[in-house]
C-alpha cells in the first residue's frame, strides 16, 4: 500500500508540475512577488496532494518566533518536504542551492524564478563571496534567505558538518538567524517510500547576529537544531 500511495503521489505531482512550470517563462517580466505567488501554488498543491495520497500532514511549533524583519533561516535538511513546506510557513523567501538544480527541465525553470543564490560548490571562496553579496541584497529587499548548512539531505537521525556560508552571511549582513528543526526524514526519506503520519517542524528563538562572529553563530544554530532534532 505504501508503494502504491507513493507512486500515485509522484504521478500526480508530475502531471501538475509539467503544465504549471511550462507557464513560468511567460512570467519573467512580471513583478517578483507576483511570480512567487504563482509558484507558491505548486507548494500548496504538493502539501495538499501529499496529505490526500499518502496521509502525511504536518504541524508547526514556535511560529511566535518568526520575526517581522527578513531573516536567514538555517534549517535541517532531511527530505524534499522542507523545501516545499517552508514556502507555506515563512514569508517571501529564496534559497542558497547548487546551480545544477536550475538545469533540471521544468522544475529548474520554476526554481530560477525565485531568484535563488545558485552556487558552484567547487568554487570555494568565490561561492562564499557570492552567498554574502547576493544574500545581503535579497535580505535588503525583504526576501528571506534559506540555507541548509549541511549542504545535502541527511538520513533521519544523522548529521553532517555545518558549513559556514549561512552563518557568515549573518555576520556580514547583520540580519538575524532563525534555526529550524524537523523530523521530515522519518516520513519522506531521501531514499524510500513516503510514510503516513504528522511531521513536526520546530522554529527556534531568533539568534541575534550583532557583535557575534561566524563560528559562534554556526555553533549556536547547530546546537539548537541538532538538540531539537534529537527531541523530535
Amino acid at each position: 500500500m505504501l508503494a502504491l500511495r507513493t507512486t500515485f503521489f509522484y504521478i500526480g505531482l508530475i502531471l501538475f508540475t509539467l503544465p504549471h512550470t511550462t507557464i513560468t517563462p511567460l512570467l519573467w517580466l512580471t513583478p517578483y512577488k507576483l511570480r512567487r505567488a504563482y509558484l507558491g501554488i505548486w507548494a500548496h498543491f504538493t502539501l495538499w496532494w501529499l496529505k490526500f495520497t499518502c496521509n502525511l500532514d504536518y504541524r508547526v511549533e514556535g511560529q511566535e518566533n518568526i520575526p517581522a524583519e527578513a531573516s536567514i533561516i538555517l534549517a535541517k535538511h532531511q527530505s524534499t518536504w522542507e523545501t516545499v513546506a517552508m514556502q507555506r510557513i515563512f514569508p517571501l523567501q529564496t534559497w542558497v542551492l547548487k546551480r545544477e538544480l536550475l538545469w533540471i527541465p521544468f522544475f529548474g525553470w520554476g526554481l530560477a524564478m525565485t531568484r535563488p543564490i545558485a552556487i558552484d560548490r567547487a568554487a570555494g571562496k568565490k561561492a562564499l563571496k557570492q552567498v554574502i553579496k547576493q544574500g545581503t541584497d535579497r535580505l535588503k529587499q525583504g526576501i528571506w534567505v534559506v540555507v541548509f548548512p549541511e549542504g545535502t539531505r541527511t538520513l533521519y537521525g544523522s548529521r553532517k558538518k555545518y558549513a559556514i556560508g549561512g552563518a557568515m552571511l549573518a555576520e556580514k549582513s547583520g540580519y538575524p538567524v532563525v534555526p529550524v528543526a524537523h523530523n521530515a526524514g522519518k516520513y519522506w526519506p531521501k531514499v524510500g517510500l513516503i510514510k503516513p503520519g504528522t511531521i513536526t517542524l520546530s522554529i527556534g528563538p531568533t539568534i541575534s547576529t550583532k557583535d557575534i562572529k561566524t563560528k559562534e553563530i554556526n555553533r549556536l544554530s547547530e546546537e539548537w537544531i541538532e538538540n531539537r532534532c534529537l527531541e523530535l
